[in-house]
C-alpha cells in the first residue's frame, strides 16, 4: 500500500473510531485489538496501529503498560470542558503572541498555513478538501501555541488538546455530511486569518477574543451534532447533565 494510501486511511480510521468511541459502540474499559479493528474497518493494520495512537494522543485512549489502548471513560460535560480550557489556553497564547512580538519565522509559518488552508475549499459553499484541511488545521493550532513565546504555555495548550474531543481536528464521520458543518469551516478559516492579523498587528486583547471564539465555534458544531442525533444523550455517561 502506497504511504499516502495508509495516510488516507489512518485519517478515515481516526475519524471512525472516534465516533465509535462517543456514540458508545466502543465503551469506556473495551481494550481494542489491531487485528479485530482493522478487519471491522476493512483496512490493513498499519492505519489502525497510527488511528489508535492519534486517538491517545487525543485523550479517547490510554495506553496500556502491557501494550495495547483501552477506551478512556468520560462524560460529555469532560468534553465541553475540555473545548473550554483548550479555547482559554490558545487565547492566551494568542495574546502573548501580539504583546510580547511573534518572530517573523513563526509569523511566515502561520500566513504559509493560512494559504495553504485557503486551497482546501472549492468554488461550491459546501466544497472542501477535508482530510487536507484537518492537517493543516492541526499545523495551525500547533504553530499558534509556539508562537507565545512561552514553553510553558506550548506544553499546556498541548496537554489541553490530548483532552477528550479538545483536538482542534476532532471530527465526527456525520459531520462530513452535513452542510452547515462544511460552511463552518470557511468561518473557521476566517477566524484563523483575523487571529494571525491581530497577532501581527499587536493587538493582544483582540487575539485573545478571537481564539477563544474559535474554539467556541468547535463546541457549536458538537452541539449541532448531538441536537441531530438527541439519542446520544442517553448513550454518553454525564451528557443529560447538560441538556436537561
Amino acid at each position: 500500500m502506497k504511504s499516502s494510501e495508509v495516510a488516507t486511511h489512518g485519517r478515515r480510521a481516526v475519524i471512525e473510531l472516534r465516533e465509535k468511541i462517543i456514540n458508545g459502540e466502543l465503551p469506556g474499559g473495551m481494550r481494542l485489538f489491531e487485528v479485530s479493528l482493522a478487519e471491522s474497518l476493512q483496512i490493513s493494520r498499519t492505519p489502525v496501529r497510527e488511528a489508535l495512537s492519534r486517538l491517545a494522543e487525543e485523550g479517547l485512549l490510554d495506553r496500556l503498560p502491557s501494550g495495547g489502548f483501552v477506551v478512556r471513560r468520560f462524560g460529555y460535560a469532560d468534553v465541553i470542558d475540555s473545548i473550554e480550557l483548550r479555547g482559554v489556553l490558545e487565547g492566551t497564547a494568542a495574546r502573548l503572541a501580539a504583546e510580547r512580538g511573534a518572530s517573523p519565522e513563526g509569523l511566515k509559518r502561520m500566513r504559509e498555513i493560512v494559504a495553504q488552508l485557503d486551497t482546501c475549499f472549492g468554488v461550491g459553499v459546501d466544497d472542501v478538501d477535508f482530510d487536507t484541511y484537518a492537517d493543516l488545521n492541526a499545523r495551525f493550532h500547533s504553530e499558534l501555541a509556539g508562537l507565545s513565546g512561552s514553553e510553558v504555555v506550548r506544553r499546556e495548550v498541548e496537554r489541553s488538546a490530548a483532552l477528550p474531543f479538545a483536538s482542534p481536528s476532532a471530527f465526527l464521520p456525520n459531520e462530513l455530511d452535513i452542510a452547515a458543518f462544511k460552511r463552518s469551516l470557511r468561518s473557521a478559516q476566517d477566524q484563523h486569518r483575523a487571529i494571525l492579523n491581530a497577532i501581527a498587528a499587536r493587538e493582544g486583547a483582540r487575539a485573545e477574543f478571537i481564539a477563544r471564539e474559535h474554539a467556541r465555534t468547535a463546541r457549536g458544531n458538537l452541539e449541532y451534532i448531538f441536537n441531530q442525533d438527541p439519542e446520544l444523550i442517553e448513550r454518553i455517561p454525564g451528557l443529560a447533565l447538560i441538556y436537561r
